[in-house]
């Protein structure tokens, strides 16, 4: 089902996280995967209905302070929907 396609309902925002090895072990990746959870959580309703969103976490996420992914989130989503400078 394409949510875009004429005639078809538009179904829940949906986030999805990619966090590689390289990001850190095991304990790292799941941290990094909860605190992205919990900042999108705030944000699905930014997006336009039926919106499929996936977040890649970059190496230097395991070190970053919760207010860093933050604010590297947002950056992301400004230029997803074509509002921010580079």
């Amino acid at each position: 089902m394409d949510p875009h396609a004429p005639g078809e309902s538009a179904s829940q925002t949906c986030a999805g996280f990619v966090v590689s090895k390289a990001v850190g072990g095991a304990v790292v990746r799941n941290k990094v995967k909860r605190r992205l959870r919990h900042l999108m959580r705030d944000r699905l309703s930014e997006l336009p209905p039926g919106s499929l969103v996936v977040v890649r976490a970059l190496p230097g996420a395991g070190d970053a302070e919760h207010a860093q992914l933050a604010q590297d989130l947002d950056a992301a989503l400004r230029r997803l929907l074509g509002g921010g400078a580079r």
